[in-house]
């Protein structure tokens, strides 16, 4: 070893310890920055864990919270609904009273004798008459120079039947409309002279005829002379009755086979649309019919 390097060893064991101290100093600075730096962080990590666990805490009281108002909620719904019903139901029952009350007052302004079946079963006394008749247009009666009369409310109906067979290019003329008790009784009376009890079989006693009623028409053409006679059957205009009278509310009382009268080509009686509609489509004599069943038409025989 020269004398410069034992002369410098002493500087280089001081300059060895001080920079061994500086980096002691450093190196104890650094770890207490960085312990304080991890407590902080250890702090904030319980604050946060602590938010959390107040963060859950509030979210199931909101689900709690949630669940019982959606349990209240359908409750709620339930009784709203409920109530709904019942008013529904009260409202369907006020319709219905209501309708009732309508039907009873239509039903208490219309006569319970227009459908009744009058023919050797329910009588007409002497004092019975439509409420209203009108005279049927002369063009459509075959005796011009004697007017005939229907109920009032079935003259719309006559009228529209009248004037579309004529439309159609049909021969059709009425013979004889409303009759009352009286003209009935003299009717009988000279049928009874000229056929005997025989006149039983095509003419009613006064108070059995439908002609009373102001309802019926017996139709006849002007080819045919006003005579009644079943070759009326063999006339187009019978044809075109066949076809379309129950349309307009007319259908035939005394078909082929009936136990009341003989066989009436000629005579139809207003029954009212709806029976008549249901009558051709069954194929069923009005006369067959239960009566009850026959009067449930009665509130629609003017509709």
């Amino acid at each position: 070893m020269t004398p410069m390097e034992t002369s410098l060893r002493p500087w280089k064991t001081y300059l060895t310890r001080t920079l061994l101290g500086v980096l002691g100093a450093a190196v104890v600075a650094a770890g207490f920055f960085l312990f304080e730096r991890l407590t902080r962080t250890q702090a904030e990590l319980a604050e946060r864990n602590t938010q959390v666990q107040n963060y859950a805490q509030e979210l199931d009281s909101l689900k709690q919270a949630y669940a019982v108002s959606e349990e209240n909620g359908d409750e709620l719904f339930d009784q709203l609904q409920e109530e709904k019903d019942r008013n529904d139901d009260f409202e369907r029952q006020i319709k219905k009273l209501t309708g009732t009350v309508d039907d009873l007052d239509k039903l208490s302004k219309l006569d319970p004798e227009l459908l009744e079946k009058y023919s050797k079963v329910y009588f007409l006394n002497e004092h019975y008459a439509p409420p209203r008749t009108k005279a049927i247009d002369s063009e459509f009666v075959f005796r011009k120079d004697e007017p005939e009369y229907i109920h009032a409310q079935v003259a719309p109906f006559l009228e529209d039947l009248l004037e579309d067979a004529k439309d159609d290019g049909i021969d059709l003329l009425v013979l004889s409309g409303y009759r009352s008790f009286d003209e009935q009784r003299s009717l009988k009376g000279a049928y009874t002279v000229q056929y005997g009890s025989g006149a039983n079989a095509f003419s009613a006693d006064q108070g059995y005829s439908e002609h009373q009623l102001g309802t019926t028409v017996d139709f006849t053409t002007a080819s045919m002379g006003g005579t009644l006679v079943t070759s009326f059957e063999n006339t187009p205009a019978y044809a075109w009755l066949q076809k379309y009278a129950y349309r307009y509310g007319f259908i035939l009382s005394y078909p082929k086979d009936n136990t009341y009268y003989m066989y009436e080509p000629w005579h139809w009686r207003f029954v009212g649309t709806d029976l008549a509609d249901d009558l051709h489509d069954d194929k069923e004599n009005f006369y067959d019919m239960d009566q009850r069943e026959i009067e449930k038409y009665l509130i629609s025989i003017f509709d």
